[in-house]
């Protein structure tokens, strides 16, 4: 039996909710807010990082989000999702690697910067510690607190774009070959990429992508699929997409001339 702790938005729940999809498994969902219940003492137990999602397998937690995409297809390997090979599976554990390090909290940025800054609202500096203070990761407070504070005025703001142009550039190179991030098959790499560029258009940060006709193909038929269909846009609730709708106003504008320069 499958168990998935997840919120709707989380990116890297989504990637974990496209496999599901693609190998067509079942499972029993935990839907979390992310408004503090990610650090009751239960939760805390299956993930010591407060963060989603968390699958449990037969009673036993797997967390990381692309640690659980390889368990979930060395435990259900049909229809496969890497490929066989050698070379296109080490591409598919470097796009893994570029987002674990770099894209995710970059996205973690952006995203605080702008929809998810109102919550933080009116507060001063100390509050924002208070709020953020149960979080075990002190670099994502970190961010989170400037963020908050300074908007897409934040130090943290350049590089983050930069690191997203990174993700392209390879997206870029790796089309180049074929009309899937990792050869000719979607691959893990397809469904662990696409939670950041579609958070880059809601956050109408599209045209970032713009002068990558390549990427822009991809993200079209990425849309139509129908595990990224049923799991990522049919799955956001008009609450969901409140955040990213009331953007105003939209920083693209204010950022085009960083971005363009990284």
């Amino acid at each position: 039996m499958l168990e998935l702790y997840h919120s709707v938005n989380s990116v890297c729940a989504q990637k974990v909710r496209i496999v599901l999809a693609e190998k067509g498994l079942e499972y029993r969902e935990h839907l979390m807010t992310l408004r503090g219940d990610q650090f009751d003492a239960a939760y805390m137990k299956l993930n010591p990082n407060a963060v989603v999602p968390t699958i449990v397998h037969d009673g036993r937690p797997v967390i990381e989000s692309s640690v659980i995409l390889y368990y979930l297809d060395e435990a259900f390997p049909n229809p496969p999702l890497m490929p066989k090979d050698l070379h296109q599976r080490a591409l598919v554990r470097q796009f893994n690697k570029l987002i674990d390090e770099y894209v995710h909290n970059s996205c973690t940025i952006m995203t605080f910067a702008t929809a998810f800054r109102p919550w933080f609202a009116g507060l001063s500096g100390e509050e924002i510690d208070k709020r953020l203070a149960k979080s075990p990761s002190k670099q994502r407070t970190e961010y989170k607190r400037d963020v908050a504070l300074n908007g897409l005025d934040s130090k943290y703001v350049k590089d983050a774009l930069g690191h997203h142009e990174k993700l392209l550039k390879m997206m870029d190179s790796a089309l180049e070959k074929g009309p899937w991030l990792a050869g000719e098959q979607f691959s893990l790499a397809d469904a662990a990429v696409i939670p950041y560029i579609l958070r880059l258009d809601l956050l109408h940060l599209k045209p970032l992508f713009g002068k990558f006709p390549r990427v822009q193909q991809w993200y079209e038929r990425m849309r139509s699929r129908p595990s990224v269909k049923k799991e990522l846009l049919d799955r956001m609730t008009p609450q969901d997409k409140a955040p990213f709708e009331k953007l105003e106003p939209e920083p693209w504008p204010r950022l085009k001339d960083i971005a363009w320069a990284s």
